[in-house]
């Protein structure tokens, strides 16, 4: 019974997921560009059509809910067994079932081992004029049509950009990002002659921020790129390939469910519901699933140029035939060791001819298909930017120099685990911590960003304005509360700080702050429960004690909350680094991120342990911290 209601509680929350939530109206600063935009979207976003041997065309890729409504219901009574036996511990038959279907709708779609494809496969649109969205939306004035894609951001885009200026690249996404960068290229050719402008701006997602890496690695010094804006980019890879190919997936529910939750910008913590449900089952059913994924992808290009550099020779070296992929390898191998390498010096020198190329990035979580590295949840942070980065529930010991000098610039993240002087552009990277990826529209602070970055060229460097820093948290409605430091820098605490300042970020309910504990340094903070905190409305709290007289500490601020959701009490953990005096002694090394809560020093690990099991213990030591706080406050 356990298993079938998590089964169901699962199928809720990932339905849940499905539901649009609207993004705020972005607030843009400065002179609007006239240039030409073009979207490159994330992965398998563009549609592909198979060309029969006749010579008549069938739809190969783009999700068609009619089709696979036939299939489900042609597959409903195996379906059903599957379901039932999956509430007993068995995922094979339901895997079968599924993973058969996948293989029957998208089989066309398969490449051979040399990484060509096994039909003759097409876009729908090539040129800028088939791609013009104005264009697109005479064809279909309904606007529902298979060429427009991250239809969202589009919307942004039109705020302030006619679509008769916009455009929407379509590639060939199975293959390798040589292919795709060639496809690119012949694609900003087009826009120009097409519009008659001598520069495009590009505002790149996922996968098209890895696509427009490498097509300004390899054309860049053609100098027809203005403003590139590479949001969430797998400029190196993504985790998630590593865990798919090598059958690694144990998925992390917790971290999923706070994905989900992100991106619908719930107000209720469902992950604490997961947590007591125990889902860790369905890692079989994703096991199952993998052999028949693939059988269609297995030889993608895309999927190889996914693979991190530090795994792909591990990869490499157990799935693919020296001789049956050589082509396939020898692409690969040209990415991984030859353009990924050299980007940070390409991207220098596209800077230098003109091309302001900016990439704002996600951290602080793993990936949610298991990979225990700091991630946006899809994609690392080392992939993503070329920082270097602590192991995943670690930071940089305390007095941590940054590996490059940087003009003396401090390019360490305030939670210590991130440093961000090694990167490919280390004053054009913004880190968002707690932003997951895709989800740049359901924050003020990154949709803002991107899109000032993209439309403008008002923001040269992460230096240009002080309420764009390099280093932030995220302001996620899901978050519900944002903290930083008066007289301080974002992220930081600096000698003049006196309050902290505490923001309700969300946009449907109040909350209120039960306690406020500070781990690192001796600051205590005096709450009123009973204060009510609108959406938007920011307190400032004061706090007792002083900034500990030692730069480059970390100390972390844990909130503790009430809301109006269905589960009403949760906190919030902020890593702030003290800048304040010499910089403590570095000893070398990493340290864990775990604090050690009262509820932690008073009760036994053998309890703590049951309480796990559970899916109880964040609830008991949240209460018992909170229950602590204020036993102290009053004596």
């Amino acid at each position: 019974m356990k298993k079938f209601i998590s089964v169901l509680l699962c199928v809720c929350i990932i339905g849940a997921s499905c539901v649009v939530m609207s993004s705020a109206k972005t607030n843009v600063d400065g002179k609007i560009s006239d240039l030409p935009v073009i979207m490159v979207a994330g992965y398998a976003s563009t549609s592909l059509y198979k060309v029969n041997p006749d010579g008549s065309h069938e739809h190969a890729w783009g999700i068609d809910i009619n089709e696979i409504l036939s299939l489900v219901l042609k597959k409903i009574v195996d379906l059903g067994k599957g379901l039932g036996a999956l509430t007993f511990g068995n995922a094979k038959i339901l895997a079968d079932t599924v993973g058969q279907g996948f293989v029957d709708l998208y089989g066309d779609l398969a490449l051979n081992p040399d990484g060509t494809s096994v039909e003759e496969i097409c876009r729908y649109a090539s040129t800028a004029s088939e791609a013009n969205v104005a264009n697109i939306k005479k064809v279909n004035p309904d606007g529902d049509d298979i060429l427009i894609h991250e239809r969202d951001i589009i919307k942004e885009i039109e705020e302030y950009v006619d679509d008769e200026n916009i455009f929407i690249f379509q590639m060939d996404w199975r293959m390798n990002q040589t292919s795709c960068a060639k496809q690119l290229d012949e694609f900003v050719d087009s826009v120009l002659e097409y519009t008659g402008k001598d520069k495009v701006n590009i505002y790149a997602v996922s996968h098209g921020g890895q696509t427009t890496s490498t097509y300004l690695a390899l054309y860049g010094n053609k100098n027809k790129v203005n403003n590139a804006v590479l949001t969430i980019p797998a400029i190196g890879g993504a985790g998630i390939a590593y865990d798919l190919l090598m059958n690694n997936v144990e998925l992390d529910e917790d971290c999923l469910i706070r994905f989900i939750e992100h991106g619908t910008m719930t107000e209720t913590d469902f992950e604490w519901l997961v947590r007591a449900q125990q889902l860790g089952f369905i890692d079989n059913l994703c096991k199952e699933l993998v052999p028949y994924l693939l059988k269609v992808l297995g030889y993608w290009g895309s999927i190889w140029d996914f693979i991190p550099s530090d795994k792909y020779e591990e990869v490499k070296s157990l799935k693919l035939d020296s001789v049956a992929s050589a082509r396939l390898i020898e692409e690969s191998d040209k990415f991984h060791y030859e353009i990924l390498p050299t980007l940070a010096e390409r991207f220098a020198e596209c800077q230098k001819n003109g091309t302001h190329i900016s990439i704002i990035a996600g951290t602080g979580n793993r990936i949610v298909t298991g990979l225990n590295e700091n991630s946006d949840g899809v994609i690392t942070v080392s992939c993503s930017t070329g920082a270097t980065v602590a192991p995943f529930g670690s930071r940089f010991a305390d007095g941590y120099t940054q590996i490059n000098p940087c003009d003396g610039k401090y390019k360490v993240s305030p939670s210590m685990d991130i440093d961000a002087s090694t990167a490919f552009l280390p004053d054009n990277t913004w880190f968002v911590e707690d932003f997951y990826h895709g989800m740049t529209l359901w924050d003020y602070y990154t949709i803002d960003l991107a899109m000032t970055l993209l439309l403008t060229d008002r923001i040269q460097d992460v230096y240009s304005d002080s309420y764009y820093p390099q280093f932030r948290y995220s302001s996620n409605p899901s978050n519900t509360v944002y903290a930083e430091f008066d007289n301080s820098k974002q992220g930081y605490v600096e000698s003049g700080a006196t309050k902290l300042i505490v923001t309700n970020v969300n946009r449907k309910n109040s909350a209120s702050i039960s306690a406020i504990v500070c781990d690192g340094a001796d600051l205590k903070f005096k709450v009123n429960p009973f204060k009510l905190l609108k959406p938007g409305e920011s307190i400032e709290i004061p706090f007792e004690g002083s900034v500990p007289a030692e730069s480059k500490t970390e100390i972390t601020i844990t909130i503790y909350f009430n809301t109006t959701t269905v589960t009403p009490s949760n906190c919030r953990a902020m890593g702030f680094t003290v800048m304040n005096g010499n910089d403590a002694e570095y000893d070398g090394g990493f340290v864990s991120t775990e604090s050690a809560t009262p509820f932690d020093k008073a009760i036994g690990g053998g309890f703590a342990s049951f309480l796990s099991k559970l899916g109880l213990l964040e609830f008991f030591r949240m209460i018992y911290n909170v229950i602590n706080y204020w036993i102290n406050i009053v004596t």
